[in-house]
């Protein structure tokens, strides 16, 4: 299976539990590995038979800039949930979610999590 890669995208939301992370918000940067078939785009260069990754950047960045989540998980699922409805060629997507400044005393380069799912994951997309 191909491959279309968006690394580290990086938005400011509210996303976080604690009440300072909803009022405060704090930077989160995202991956996403869209796998489908790409090679139709290849042989043709017609963008139609791929998917506009600067379309999958704005679901991204709606997600996490205009709404908000408790949890980094409904995040990523969300955005997940999204891309399936509106890009069918996707097959499966992994999207990694990194959050650098979490509340946790320590020193770490970010806290985060990351899920894989498949078109069918969901029942209504």
């Amino acid at each position: 299976m191909d491959k279309i890669t968006l690394k580290d995208l990086s938005f400011f939301g509210y996303h976080g539990v604690l009440e300072e992370e909803k009022v405060l918000g704090q930077k989160f940067f995202i991956d996403i590995d869209l796998y489908l078939d790409l090679k139709e785009a290849g042989l043709s260069d017609n963008l139609h038979k791929s998917v506009s990754y600067a379309e999958v950047y704005e679901v991204a960045k709606k997600h996490c800039q205009e709404k908000r989540y408790d949890l980094l998980e409904a995040l990523a699922e969300n955005i997940s949930k999204e891309i399936f409805k509106e890009f069918k060629k996707i097959k499966s997507v992994k999207i990694k979610i990194k959050k650098p400044e979490a509340p946790v005393k320590g020193i770490f380069e970010y806290m985060g999590i990351s899920i894989k799912r498949s078109r069918g994951d969901y029942k209504d997309e």
